[in-house]
């Protein structure tokens, strides 16, 4: 069994389920939820039986798509429903995300209730998570007591993850972070909310062996998560409405547009969702996307290419868009450029425009730094969710061959001002033509084209390479679709000496790393490895060198909090002050973080990203 073979759970739900357990099998909850993942799964409808043994079925009814309640995870054995296997059925599953409230409805009605009797407390010295107070009497560009109060228990679950690291937040740690991004969701405050379910969905990704997973990604959710729990409590304004978040991605009216198809790329996920997104451009130059995607993975991606746009009366299919246009009305554009396709909007097919055209052409006008500067805002981890932006870079280059890393190889190429530019495969799977074209493009050294890709964040100027000019000059070619032949390349002029210079890492050489593996190492490992760690004095000189006092007083800091321990009178020791060493934490992910982002911008600027080519 795999979570993406179960339904979604509420996050309320599978909270409730693991506070009903008593403390002898919650001590066992971690164990029941590996050994339910063995078992065979069968799907009939809206319900997933699991079967626990020969004679024991366990049921979860999602009518919606979604277990939304208790109620709806049964099981057969004698224990039940004071059982640990509905328990472990709710942590073995997705967590649901928040259902979207409908524009200009209110949200969920707050009101107060008691917390279970058998339930452990969240912390020694909070209240119930549960208890969502509505208060009225606050000024309405402040939290309100009872935000701030969903915003502490985000904060205390939190420092918990890093006290224990990946091993030791299991599913018990994790229904607390579920109840706390629950009451949170309750509260209005959906960014915060967000960034723990994204924590929780990490974390069993880390402990489940998941390939895709990535510690700098587990990283981030929490410095998202402790950063906007810590900040709501002294924001207002709009400060305060950007810490708060949106439940939903609002689609405001844009009236009558005339969009030109850009590009079509697939989107496959890891949680096993698959479609496309294809690219257009309003004669301001503004991008807007049109997508399509669903649970399916690449196969789905493949598929949906070719499928008419969900967009008015258009019976363009999305690959047909990325070259053609559109002329729409009634149109609705979410912040981030997503076209609504609500019944009030209406679509028909218009001419496009060639990449050399207006007003494609002026993307590729920008100085590669001022772009990849803004795409660098757009990517950056703990941006503004609804700042809006885009992550994509157009520049015109000359490719020069492979450079083997040790991922992989990928193709170099040099752009306006001397940058030489790392294009990388935006997406490996062989169902995709992304490699092989990487392959076909870098045996035609001297070929210049004009590309689009998005922005990887590397100390060297680098981009997922995903749409290019055709090699002949005739049209464009979506890579992860179009497949090139060997034909469409130029033939390689033998007269022409290959130019032999290396890309020049603005950042090479930067002990920057010293600080971000121990960043890394507390939330693999928790606190307590990092305070054994003894003296770091060697590294903390080493950064002092580089430059980096900061970063050394940083590092230094954050190792004495891992192992300070107080005693009381009698010399017992005393808990750890974990939301101190949190905040020493934040401040050294969030420092790195900063830096690395200042690195990557200054690599593109030309007169460090490179040297100017001669022939």
């Amino acid at each position: 069994m795999t979570a993406a073979q179960l339904p979604p759970v509420a996050p309320e739900v599978t909270a409730t389920l693991v506070e009903d357990l008593s403390p002898r099998l919650r001590k066992r909850l971690d164990a029941a939820v590996t050994k339910l993942g063995a078992r065979p799964v069968h799907r009939d409808g809206d319900t997933v039986t699991i079967a626990v043994d020969d004679e024991t079925d366990l049921r979860l009814h999602a009518p919606d798509g979604v277990v939304a309640n208790a109620d709806a995870i049964t099981c057969g054995c004698l224990l039940s429903p004071a059982c640990v296997h509905r328990a472990a059925a709710a942590c073995a599953a997705p967590a649901a995300d928040p259902p979207v409230e409908a524009a200009g409805q209110p949200g969920p009605a707050v009101t107060e209730s008691a917390p279970h009797p058998d339930r452990a407390p969240h912390s020694d010295n909070a209240p119930h998570p549960d208890i969502t107070r509505t208060d009225t009497d606050a000024p309405p560009d402040v939290a309100t007591p009872a935000q701030c109060a969903a915003a502490d228990a985000l904060r205390s679950a939190a420092a918990a993850v890093l006290e224990a690291g990946v091993d030791g937040a299991g599913a018990v740690a994790q229904a607390v972070l579920l109840r706390a991004a629950h009451t949170a969701r309750l509260q209005h405050l959906p960014r915060a909310a967000g960034a723990a379910l994204s924590v929780v969905t990490l974390l069993r990704a880390a402990r489940a062996g998941d390939p895709s997973y990535r510690t700098a990604d587990l990283v981030t959710a929490l410095a998202e998560l402790l950063g906007t729990a810590h900040r709501l409590g002294g924001a207002s304004g709009e400060e305060l409405d950007a810490v708060k978040g949106r439940a939903r991605r609002p689609y405001s009216p844009d009236g009558s547009l005339r969009l030109y198809g850009l590009f079509t790329e697939p989107v496959v996920t890891a949680s096993g969702h698959g479609g496309v997104r294809t690219w257009v451009v309003g004669p301001d130059g503004r991008l807007c996307t049109v997508g399509d995607v669903a649970p399916g993975g690449v196969g789905r991606a493949v598929g949906v290419a070719d499928r008419a746009v969900r967009l008015g009366e258009s019976a363009l299919t999305h690959r047909e868009l990325g070259r053609a246009g559109l002329a729409v009305s009634g149109a609705t554009v979410s912040p981030d450029g997503r076209l609504g396709a609500g019944k009030g909007v209406k679509a028909v097919t218009a001419r496009g425009a060639a990449w050399t055209e207006p007003p494609l052409a002026a993307l590729w006008e920008t100085p590669p730094f001022q772009q990849a500067t803004r795409a660098l805002r757009s990517v950056s981890r703990y941006a503004d969710p609804d700042g809006g932006g885009s992550d994509l870079l157009f520049l015109d280059v000359e490719l020069h061959g492979t450079v083997r890393e040790p991922g992989g190889t990928c193709l170099l190429a040099w752009c306006d001002g001397g940058v030489a530019v790392r294009l990388t495969v935006a997406d490996d799977d062989p169902a995709l033509a992304h490699r092989d074209n990487l392959m076909l493009l870098a045996s035609a050294p001297g070929a210049r084209l004009r590309i689009i890709g998005r922005l990887v964040p590397a100390l060297h100027p680098r981009l997922a390479l995903l749409a290019c000019s055709h090699p002949t000059g005739e049209g464009t070619i979506d890579l992860g679709f179009d497949r090139l032949r060997r034909a469409d390349l130029p033939v390689p002029d033998a007269r022409v000496e290959p130019v032999r210079h290396e890309p020049v890492d603005s950042g090479a050489g930067s002990p920057l790393h010293l600080l971000e593996r121990r960043v890394e190492q507390t939330v693999t490992a928790g606190r307590a490895a990092l305070g054994l760690l003894g003296d770091v004095s060697a590294e903390t000189r080493r950064l002092r060198r580089a430059g980096l006092p900061t970063a050394a007083g940083l590092l230094a800091v954050l190792r004495a909090s891992a192992a300070r321990r107080e005693r009381d009178p009698f010399g017992r020791l005393l808990p750890a002050d974990t939301d101190g060493f949190a905040t020493h934490w934040l401040s050294a992910a969030r420092y790195t973080s900063a830096v690395s982002e200042s690195l990557c911008a200054a690599a593109w600027e030309p007169a460090r990203g490179g040297t100017t080519r001669s022939r």
